[in-house]
């Protein structure tokens, strides 16, 4: 009966402690340890978060941002592990990423519009640009047909109807002043602008290169459907941490410094 009673015992203390490795399991899944670490790219996307991060710090959120150059890096350290959440893309591009890679990242709030524009350095309207002018966009696939479909939208070129699929230079339908497309990486255009007659730019490498954006010689309008997001993966979308970060970024200091850093550069958009 004492043996018996020892074997009931030892399986009810191992019980118990299965069940709090469980709870422990569930808790860190919740994303409830008051740490978060989000990926951005250099410029407003890291500035923004910044003040994000200091609201969610008041909430008893510690938040540490990290800066990335590129388009690249940032999904991939999320689907990896190394990011709990990411605030750089845009929701076109994300949907584009998932497609491709076969990846299960959400957004969980959209956060800015970033209006792509055309500049140069060799002329001060589009209607100086010349035939025959070579016009870089971004090579990255979502981008690259922001680019083109902002082009078209000013009337500069027309597009092929896709379906589904994204835009590129190849897809041009009209192109009355036989411009030459060019696709080079997205980041790299504002110091590439000497090499060509004019590029498509996102906002966030114009302000990081320090130009003026209202250079531009055209400029995305705001009803564009390229609008920024904090991005999880799907895994972690109701976690509590990842609530609390979103939060801190829809506040109206947050919205408030946005308004007041860029001038209509960068447009918050958190109610979309």
């Amino acid at each position: 009966m004492k043996k018996s009673a020892g074997i009931v015992l030892s399986l009810t203390l191992a019980a118990s402690l299965l069940a709090a490795c469980g709870n422990d399991k569930d808790d860190a899944a919740a994303g409830s340890d008051g740490k978060l670490i989000v990926g951005v790219t250099a410029g407003p996307h890291e500035e923004i978060a910044k003040e994000a991060a200091k609201i969610a710090k008041k909430d008893g959120l510690d938040v540490t941002i990290k800066a990335f150059s590129d388009y690249v890096i940032p999904n991939t350290s999320l689907v990896e592990g190394d990011l709990d959440a990411n605030s750089f893309q845009t929701l076109t591009f994300l949907a584009n990423f998932n497609k491709e890679k076969g990846e299960n990242l959400v957004s969980v709030g959209t956060t800015i519009l970033t209006p792509m524009g055309l500049y140069s350095k060799k002329v001060k309207t589009i209607e100086d640009l010349k035939d025959g002018s070579t016009v870089a966009i971004p090579n990255d696939a979502s981008n690259g047909d922001r680019a083109l479909t902002v082009l078209e939208s000013q009337g500069v070129i027309t597009l092929k109807d896709t379906g589904d699929k994204l835009h590129t230079p190849k897809d041009i339908d009209k192109n009355e002043h036989n411009y030459k497309f060019v696709e080079l990486e997205a980041s790299q255009l504002p110091r590439q602008l000497d090499e060509v007659d004019a590029a498509m730019i996102n906002t966030n490498f114009v302000l990081e290169a320090g130009m003026d954006t209202k250079s531009a010689l055209l400029r995305e309008g705001t009803d564009s459907p390229h609008l920024n997001a904090v991005v999880v993966d799907e895994s972690h979308k109701d976690d509590e941490d990842v609530k609390k970060f979103v939060k801190a970024y829809h506040s109206e200091t947050v919205k408030k410094f946005i308004e007041d850093e860029y001038d209509g550069a960068v447009i918050p958009v958190f109610d979309k």
